[in-house]
């Protein structure tokens, strides 16, 4: 079976995935547009990841048969082109979601910790830094809301509580094994010293943060961002953190990928950034591959897929 992986690949994931059985992977950084379309005609399944999966991409493919998202959003994916062709979209819950959380704890740690400012600083030869040093926190006794409460919460959650933190959530409704006190969004929002976003972008959750939003949480808050850039206003968010009104921001997501050098946010000093790379780890890759070879198996006899979206 023809597989595309559409995401670069340096030598040790290339391994990885030659090491998948009974597949023929061609990889193809998401950049390369002319060899996707030389990969297109006879490929079968694609392993989406994040560069968009239009229905010009659907339409260029007249033998795939399975779009495959290694992760776990498919808000990228035309799930309307798909759903005209009968090509079934599966994703890939919990399999990254262990990553996600430790890289969410260490945006934190990092952003009220000022790690990269000191780093930097450092490098440079400064020693000590008096400003720098002025206010600097600890995670312990600090309140983090946790907005939406699915696999990447259920393990952040212990861990934070474990370093003196208190848990508030929110969710579409409350969990009933869910380590913290249920709050409605905006309750969370004026409550909580950290906020950490966890839900899906979809219509309804689009700018789920924004100007209002940011304006009802306490000043000096820390806004940590692992789940979808369009979750935040970006306007909304530089101009809270060059008021001071947020202390500070933990982004692996942003609203346009890749992200521009010119964007405002990254000339911010309250600012840690990472490039949408939370996901991304040799355990996200190792259980992804084996429940997207599962996928290409089932495909291929006809079984019933797992983790189906549509």
């Amino acid at each position: 079976m023809n597989v595309v992986f559409h995401n670069s690949a340096g030598p040790d994931l290339a391994a990885r995935l030659r090491a998948v059985p009974g597949l023929n992977i061609a990889i193809c950084p998401e950049d390369d547009d002319a060899l996707l379309r030389r990969l297109l005609p006879t490929c079968e399944v694609l392993w989406h990841v994040l560069k968009p999966c239009t229905a010009a991409t659907i339409a260029a493919a007249p033998r795939l048969v399975l779009i495959q998202k290694i992760g776990v959003g498919v808000n990228t994916i035309d799930l309307d082109a798909a759903k005209a062709r009968a090509i079934p979209v599966c994703n890939l819950p919990g399999t990254n979601a262990r990553a996600v959380a430790e890289l969410a704890l260490t945006l934190m740690l990092a952003t009220i910790r000022r790690i990269p400012r000191f780093d930097a600083g450092l490098r440079q030869g400064v020693w000590s830094d008096p400003v720098l040093q002025d206010g600097i926190g600890e995670l312990g006794g600090r309140t983090v809301g946790l907005v939406g409460y699915g696999s990447i919460p259920r393990l952040l959650a212990p861990v934070l509580v474990a370093l003196g933190c208190r848990i508030l959530y929110t969710a579409r409704n409350p969990v009933p094994d869910a380590l913290g006190e249920y709050r409605a969004l905006d309750a969370l929002l004026a409550e909580a010293d950290i906020v950490s976003l966890h839900i899906p972008l979809t219509e309804q959750t689009a700018h789920t943060i924004d100007a209002a939003a940011l304006a009802g949480m306490k000043p000096g808050v820390v806004l940590i961002n692992t789940a979808r850039g369009g979750l935040v206003d970006p306007a909304a968010l530089a101009a809270a953190l060059r008021s001071g009104h947020l202390g500070g921001a933990g982004l692996d997501v942003f609203a346009n990928e890749p992200l521009d050098r010119a964007d405002p946010l990254l000339a911010l000093p309250n600012v840690v950034a990472t490039p949408h790379i939370a996901w991304l780890t040799t355990g996200t890759f190792d259980r992804s591959f084996a429940i997207a070879a599962e996928n290409c198996r089932r495909i291929a006899a006809g079984e019933a897929l797992l983790h189906r979206v549509c």
